[in-house]
């Protein structure tokens, strides 16, 4: 296992080709896309790389948290068109193109329910692909000149990885078809307003690393702050929401998770350790989920 991996890991993380993995804090990784000449587009084997990067990290018990963000001025530009080109022109020739991606949908995300939170620090360009995957963050910071579109009516194409049914939960219909049918450019500052992001920060200097963007920091404070609270919780009360969120029923939604988690809450150790902790007037120390 490389020296840069925390101790805690039972584990190396699976390889990740144009990605780097980072560590601030023990319980936190910090994934970054990393193809900026290509402004972090994704090929279709990068998809697949990076679900099973996801699932190693629902499996770690020592991560809680992963915040994702981008190298260079873009966040994640969407699909490799050179790869889709390549693709069509098989199909012409009568050879197979076939794109497959993983369930969990664009870069692992768009798509994805997992078990853990994950955090979007938008840096630049989400575009397409890139906004399909913010569409299902579990929360998203951008640095004041990110911008977000689905501009794939633009190239005759469709948002087909889950971002249209999810975006109009989160905007509303208007704004959701405004995103969809013009393809506009939204700015961070309105993505704010209209609620598909949490927080706005400066934009980084040039010359800053990663850890050191405002965005990544802003992101960070969440994950720590997440990190603080019962794991077995914070797993559980994320399941609630995103339950909420698919199902259009807000009651068949809490018995779902009542039904699948109470039980397993209540026979594991942080919930003791939380009470105790209150009664007895301390910080709690909580013990890996085992969710």
């Amino acid at each position: 296992m490389s020296s840069s991996y925390p101790p805690s890991l039972t584990r190396p993380p699976p390889p990740t080709p144009n990605t780097i993995l980072l560590f601030p804090h023990p319980a936190v990784l910090v994934l970054v896309l990393n193809n900026p000449r290509g402004l972090n587009c994704l090929s279709t084997s990068t998809h697949w790389a990076l679900h099973a990067l996801l699932e190693w990290y629902d499996d770690e018990a020592s991560l809680r948290c992963c915040v994702v963000t981008g190298m260079g001025r873009a966040f994640c530009a969407g699909a490799d068109l050179k790869e889709w080109n390549e693709a069509n022109a098989r199909r012409e020739r009568g050879e197979s193109g076939q794109r497959v991606v993983p369930s969990s949908g664009f870069g692992a995300i768009s798509r994805r329910a997992g078990k853990k939170p994950v955090i979007g620090a938008v840096n630049g360009l989400a575009f397409g692909g890139g906004m399909e995957m913010v569409a299902n963050m579990d929360l998203v910071v951008a640095a004041k000149s990110a911008l977000f579109a689905l501009p794939e009516v633009k190239r005759g194409v469709v948002a087909t990885a889950g971002a249209l049914p999810r975006i109009v939960r989160t905007i509303g219909r208007p704004r959701a078809m405004e995103m969809a049918l013009t393809g506009r450019t939204v700015s961070a500052p309105e993505a704010r307003e209209w609620g598909l992001v949490n927080a706005v920060t400066e934009d980084a200097p040039v010359d800053a690393g990663i850890l050191d963007r405002p965005v990544v920091k802003k992101a960070l404070e969440y994950a720590e702050e997440i990190c603080g609270n019962s794991p077995d919780s914070v797993i559980i009360s994320r399941a609630g929401v995103i339950q909420g969120w698919e199902d259009g029923s807000a009651e068949h939604a809490t018995q779902n998770v009542v039904e699948i988690y109470s039980k397993r809450l209540n026979e594991g150790e942080n919930i003791r350790e939380g009470v105790r902790a209150f009664v007895e007037k301390r910080a709690p120390r909580w013990v890996p989920s085992k969710l």
